[in-house]
């Protein structure tokens, strides 16, 4: 079943990604409340919605995709469905997607996947986002479990058909660690999206 009841808000914006990178924490750090998280995959299966009374406006965590354990691959494949459906949709409202992947683990991810001759997840998403008219910024979580940090940076911007250094695509490539609420890059990122939509009230929310 599609993803249901989105509240009656205009523009948005989203957060995508695998399972388990970190989303519903870096949702938690973007708006102050509380989410179920949890070390195992799959926690979020409806997307979360947080809006405020005023601005029209509001954040959505979407479902993780890939791997879960102890999920059929036939629900997971139906997530993933709903999630591009629900991008696909709601596309010329979205003000910016958040491709969040887990800075430790991502590079291995992709290159296990191609190897296989899979076309990875996370690359996958990156360019559907552009395909719909969303300009994708890449969340880079965990970067505190990281040592190599640009050259682990400049491998993603590798994989994602980004010309490295990783340093020329900062509205792109934002390097996070929401556990401990280091988005920094990632607020400034959205402000730029929100100046050039026109919508600096939307500001005090990344400041």
């Amino acid at each position: 079943m599609p993803f249901q009841n989105r509240p009656n808000r205009g523009d948005e914006v989203v957060l995508v990604g695998r399972s388990n990178v970190g989303k519903s924490t870096l949702m938690r750090e973007l708006t102050g409340h509380s989410f179920d998280t949890g070390g195992k995959p799959g926690v979020t299966r409806q997307p979360n919605h947080y809006d405020w009374a005023g601005p029209d406006f509001m954040f959505t965590d979407l479902p993780g995709f890939g791997f879960m354990s102890g999920v059929e691959e036939g629900h997971r494949e139906q997530i993933k469905t709903d999630v591009v459906r629900y991008v696909e949709e709601n596309a010329e409202d979205i003000l910016a997607g958040v491709l969040v992947v887990d800075g430790k683990s991502v590079i291995d991810i992709i290159d296990r996947h191609q190897a296989k001759g899979d076309i990875p997840h996370d690359v996958e998403m990156f360019h559907f986002l552009q395909e719909v008219g969303i300009d994708p910024i890449v969340a880079v979580n965990k970067m505190d479990k990281v040592d190599d940090k640009d050259e682990r940076l400049n491998d993603l911007c590798d994989r994602l058909g980004l010309y490295p250094p990783w340093q020329q695509w900062q509205e792109t490539i934002c390097p996070i660690t929401a556990k401990t609420g280091s988005i920094d890059t990632l607020e400034e990122a959205l402000a730029d999206r929100f100046h050039e939509a026109k919508r600096d009230e939307l500001l005090q929310f990344v400041s």
